[in-house]
């Protein structure tokens, strides 16, 4: 279930993990992108493959502001972890599941919610819903979004997981 894993990291490189993440989040990454990226050559995928596969989903999925991407990156991440690869695995998948909701409501309590527009405390962005067009990172986007915190909570929640696995 867990070949594709090399080894765990120490606690200090799984802490060198979250502030990457934040980092990356802080030099203009997306939130999925800055997570995903910060653990992905643990699972032998590249920082350039890694960013391109989570490319899509900041902005809450394509700027949609469902789904949070730094909680998509938990997603991501288990995935790569122990996610099954035969199709009839239901054991393998259901073990898959059981870990990405258990992260989840971790998340959720820890932020409140797993949706971006409830995060950034959007009202009615239904209706004007949903520019592409990336926001720009300035000084004033990264001072009135809570983005990095939700970046660094991720990272930590995936850090943790990572940490009870070494039994």
């Amino acid at each position: 279930m867990d070949t594709q894993r090399k080894g765990i990291p120490s606690d200090e490189e799984l802490e060198a993990r979250v502030q990457r993440a934040v980092d990356y989040f802080m030099a203009g990454y997306g939130c999925c992108q800055s997570v995903v990226a910060a653990f992905a050559d643990l699972y032998g995928l590249d920082d350039t493959l890694a960013k391109r596969i989570a490319a899509g989903f900041g902005g809450g999925v394509g700027r949609l502001r469902m789904m949070c991407g730094a909680v998509s990156a938990i997603v991501m991440l288990v995935g790569l972890d122990c996610g099954q690869t035969e199709g009839g695995d239901r054991e393998g998948k259901s073990a898959c599941y059981k870990v990405v909701q258990e992260l989840l409501a971790q998340s959720e309590a820890e932020n409140g919610s797993l949706i971006c527009a409830e995060i950034l405390g959007l009202k009615g962005f239904e209706k004007a819903c949903c520019s592409y067009v990336a926001s720009a990172r300035t000084a004033e986007y990264y001072k009135s979004r809570p983005c990095a915190a939700k970046v660094e909570s991720a990272a930590h929640i995936f850090a943790n997981y990572l940490r009870s696995r070494r039994g």
